[in-house]
């Protein structure tokens, strides 16, 4: 019989131990499920300083623009120096319409104030970089180039407001925490960093709108997996003149349109070698750009 007892004591000692496990579970995760807004928002506004302090990774960017019923999207892949802020991209262009001609893909290189373009044809020679200065595009160059700098989608992210804490999931087998808000731009561009100020101010005048919707997934050490913008233009010719003709980066006239552009950057590959040169002066076209 007290045998008996010990074993019943133990059998409910265990299931005891067994129960306090369970809720002590169930608690971590409802707690995680219930992130503080003030968690989420400091988790979000730090992710561009987290890039930096991991120094470099590889980065797949897709942008997607409608107008009018018409979709386009154009695709790059690459690798960004956090630190040295500077990226290097190869940029695919949508195939046109009739299907006569495609695209050679554009090699960008991404600076501070700065757009290096090679390969856009119109007039300028195989051998020669198109330079653009980010702070003179109505968008900072946050969509003008077909692709918007990582880093500065990143800097994006310290003007968010209203963010929410959507919930755990998996991107590419990495478990990631996905959050949601909208950007602010003028406070994105007075908390920026000073290589970003400029070109983040300039797009805070830019917009159609100054309040940016967007979603991010961070892993868990709290870097960019995944960062979605939804940017909205009052003119077609914004988002794609630099990418396909003049290089100017505006407008040129033209019907006033409402352009939707989504823009996406993937980043994986943490700590990857980049070793990226920014194009001599000999090296950058000087010539007139034709217009397509």
């Amino acid at each position: 019989m007290v045998q008996h007892g010990r074993a019943a004591r133990a059998v409910a000692a265990a299931a005891a131990v067994g129960v306090m496990g369970l809720t002590t579970g169930c608690s971590a995760a409802a707690e995680a499920d219930n992130e503080s807004p003030a968690d989420s928002a400091a988790a979000v506004h730090d992710a561009a300083d987290r890039l930096v302090r991991e120094g470099s990774s590889k980065a797949r960017t897709s942008m997607e623009m409608a107008s009018g019923g018409t979709r386009v999207t154009i695709r790059g892949e690459g690798v960004y120096d956090y630190r040295a802020r500077v990226g290097q991209l190869k940029v695919v262009l949508p195939q046109d319409p009739s299907g006569a001609e495609e695209h050679r893909p554009i090699t960008e290189l991404l600076a501070p104030g700065a757009l290096y373009m090679k390969n856009r044809g119109a007039g300028v020679p195989a051998d020669k970089w198109v330079r653009v200065e980010t702070a003179s595009m109505a968008d900072g160059n946050l969509v003008t180039g077909g692709a918007t700098d990582p880093l500065a989608a990143a800097e994006l992210l310290r003007g968010a407001r209203k963010v929410t804490y959507v919930g755990e999931s998996e991107l590419a087998g990495t478990d990631v925490r996905h959050y949601r808000g909208t950007v602010d731009m003028a406070a994105a561009a007075h908390a920026a960093s000073p290589a970003s100020r400029q070109s983040l101010t300039a797009a805070a005048k830019g917009f159609a709108k100054d309040q940016v919707p967007f979603d991010v997934y961070l892993d868990d050490e709290g870097r960019i997996r995944k960062v979605r913008h939804r940017f909205s233009f009052v003119n077609t010719a914004k988002v794609t003149t630099a990418v396909k003709g003049n290089g100017k980066g505006k407008g040129q006239g033209g019907k006033r349109d409402v352009v939707d552009v989504a823009s996406t950057t993937l980043l994986y590959g943490f700590g990857v070698t980049a070793n990226i040169e920014l194009p001599d002066t000999k090296d950058i076209f000087a010539g007139k750009i034709a217009e397509n």
